[in-house]
């Protein structure tokens, strides 16, 4: 890497796109280095959670992401974006930990599983009680139900359903952060999807029972 010979000032570099980050990190500014990870790695730490379910996993996702990212960034042509890229490394750092772990099942969720049919690309249902007194109650049950339904999902499906529905990512970007087609980040998608809302269905008639 070269030896810089200016560095941006920080608030410059607060400002700057990401494009330009990369090239101010190959220029060999290390203050651009430390932009990056301060933009990305709370994004990166709350995938890692998702995924493993532990702090300390979390934790080494994030770090395995980035000195993966920074062992490699000089090569980065910016086919893609930073983000998309980052989140791919991030996938994978979390595949390889669950294969080390090997403590989950290994299968997926038959959509024979689920009543009904649907689209794949349609947003999963949440029911409505804004107007409820107890609704801060439930949003924190709702938030424990929805992690812990989260976790209980096929770790492929799990995969698509984070990018794609917690951090935002389209169907494509989705498929190609995870080396998969569209067809089948699409399946993944609705069999997750099912699962949870019947997950919340069902929480909520049991509260209802009460």
């Amino acid at each position: 890497m070269p030896t810089p010979t200016h560095q941006p000032a920080a608030g410059n570099l607060a400002e700057m796109t990401d494009a330009e980050l990369i090239e101010q990190f190959k220029a060999g500014s290390m203050e651009a280095m430390e932009q990056i990870v301060s933009r990305y790695e709370n994004r990166i730490f709350t995938f890692g959670l998702k995924m493993c379910g532990q702090l300390q996993d979390a934790e080494d996702i994030v770090q395995e992401t980035f000195l993966n990212a920074f062992r490699y960034l000089d090569g980065f042509r910016q086919e893609t974006k930073l983000r998309n890229w980052l989140f791919k490394i991030a996938a994978s750092a979390c595949i390889k930990k669950r294969r080390k772990k090997k403590c989950e099942p290994d299968h997926e969720l038959s959509l024979d599983a689920f009543p009904g049919n649907g689209d794949g690309d349609a947003p999963y249902d949440i029911p409505d009680r804004s107007n409820d007194p107890s609704d801060a109650v439930m949003g924190g049950e709702l938030k424990q139900i929805m992690d812990t339904a989260i976790q209980a999902l096929p770790h492929k499906n799990r995969l698509v359903f984070n990018l794609r529905d917690i951090e935002g990512f389209s169907t494509k970007e989705t498929a190609d952060i995870l080396d998969i087609s569209v067809e089948s980040a699409k399946t993944r998608l609705h069999r997750a999807r099912r699962f949870l809302r019947d997950k919340i269905s069902n929480a909520y008639k049991e509260r209802g029972a009460r």
